[in-house]
């Protein structure tokens, strides 16, 4: 690993996702933990649902707490104008940066409107090809996510974003909610980096902190997390979910390790000038 002269600041997103249960009283109570916990981001998806499932798949049968069918769950997950308005002003009120992930074109041309500083590319969308192009041409930092993929695929998004011209950082992750531990693989984040010459941060799905902590200490230049308020509520993500007690510790884990790591210079600090003196004279 090369390290520069600079102590890496590594960027905590808190994603939100669709943890909110599309409930707007929830999303401001996990916005103002995120930011009091000292995350540097929070993150939503945004999908169109009719573009992203086929209407076969959405009038399937799902029980949830809007209906009995997919559609009504999907939607009642989804967030619209007002509320992303909404979110805009309020991460604002909170002194912390919002983004999402768009998970289709019409998405990706909805989220335009708030001006924001970080695009996301999930796993599910690495190989849509005209998509990636389209993310890359706006020329905003991304956060490619690499879970489900082969190094083939991903040579393929890399090509992309640098024949684009558009700054960019992979994320190490495990698809699957909650990941066990024993598959988290992070070995694969010195391989990324080493493979691609860029930085790479982790996307985690596992339950609790220590595979996090210990990315942390591998070097990334970012770490999300979904968060929660209860893991036990309705939805998919909440279980590979952080609850505010644990987030706050992982962020200030993180920073201990940020200043632990340091800038990879040899140097001898002024207390151990201070031993060297006693000891060797």
């Amino acid at each position: 690993m090369k390290w520069g002269k600079k102590m890496r600041h590594v960027t905590v997103i808190a994603e939100i996702g669709i943890n909110h249960n599309g409930d707007m009283d929830i999303a401001k109570k996990l916005i103002e933990w995120a930011a009091l916990c000292g995350c540097d981001a929070v993150k939503f998806q945004k999908r169109t649902i009719d573009k992203v499932y086929t209407k076969e798949y959405l009038d399937g049968y799902r029980e949830s707490p809007w209906g009995t069918t997919q559609r009504d769950q999907k939607e009642g997950l989804e967030f619209g104008q007002k509320e992303y308005d909404e979110i805009d002003v309020y991460c604002r009120e909170q002194h912390i940066k919002w983004f999402a992930s768009a998970w289709d074109m019409e998405a990706l041309e909805f989220l335009r409107q708030y001006d924001l500083p970080y695009n996301k590319i999930a796993s599910a969308m690495l190989t849509n090809i005209e998509f990636l192009e389209a993310v890359a041409r706006e020329g905003k930092h991304t956060f490619i996510a690499t879970g489900m993929s082969t190094y083939e695929e991903i040579d393929k998004a890399v090509e992309i974003f640098t024949k684009l011209q558009c700054p960019f950082e992979l994320m190490h992750c495990n698809s699957t909610y909650p990941m066990k531990n024993e598959d988290a693989n992070l070995r694969v984040i010195e391989t990324l980096r080493d493979r691609y010459h860029c930085d790479v941060g982790y996307s985690g799905h596992e339950t609790g902190r220590i595979v996090s902590v210990a990315a942390a200490a591998l070097g990334i230049s970012s770490l999300e997390r979904h968060i929660t308020l209860d893991r036990t509520m309705y939805g998919s993500d909440q279980a590979a979910s952080l609850e505010v007690d644990d987030l706050q510790r992982l962020v200030k884990d993180v920073r201990v390790i940020e200043k632990a790591l340091g800038t990879g210079e040899k140097v001898m600090t002024e207390a151990e000038k201070a031993v060297r003196k006693k000891l060797r004279g």
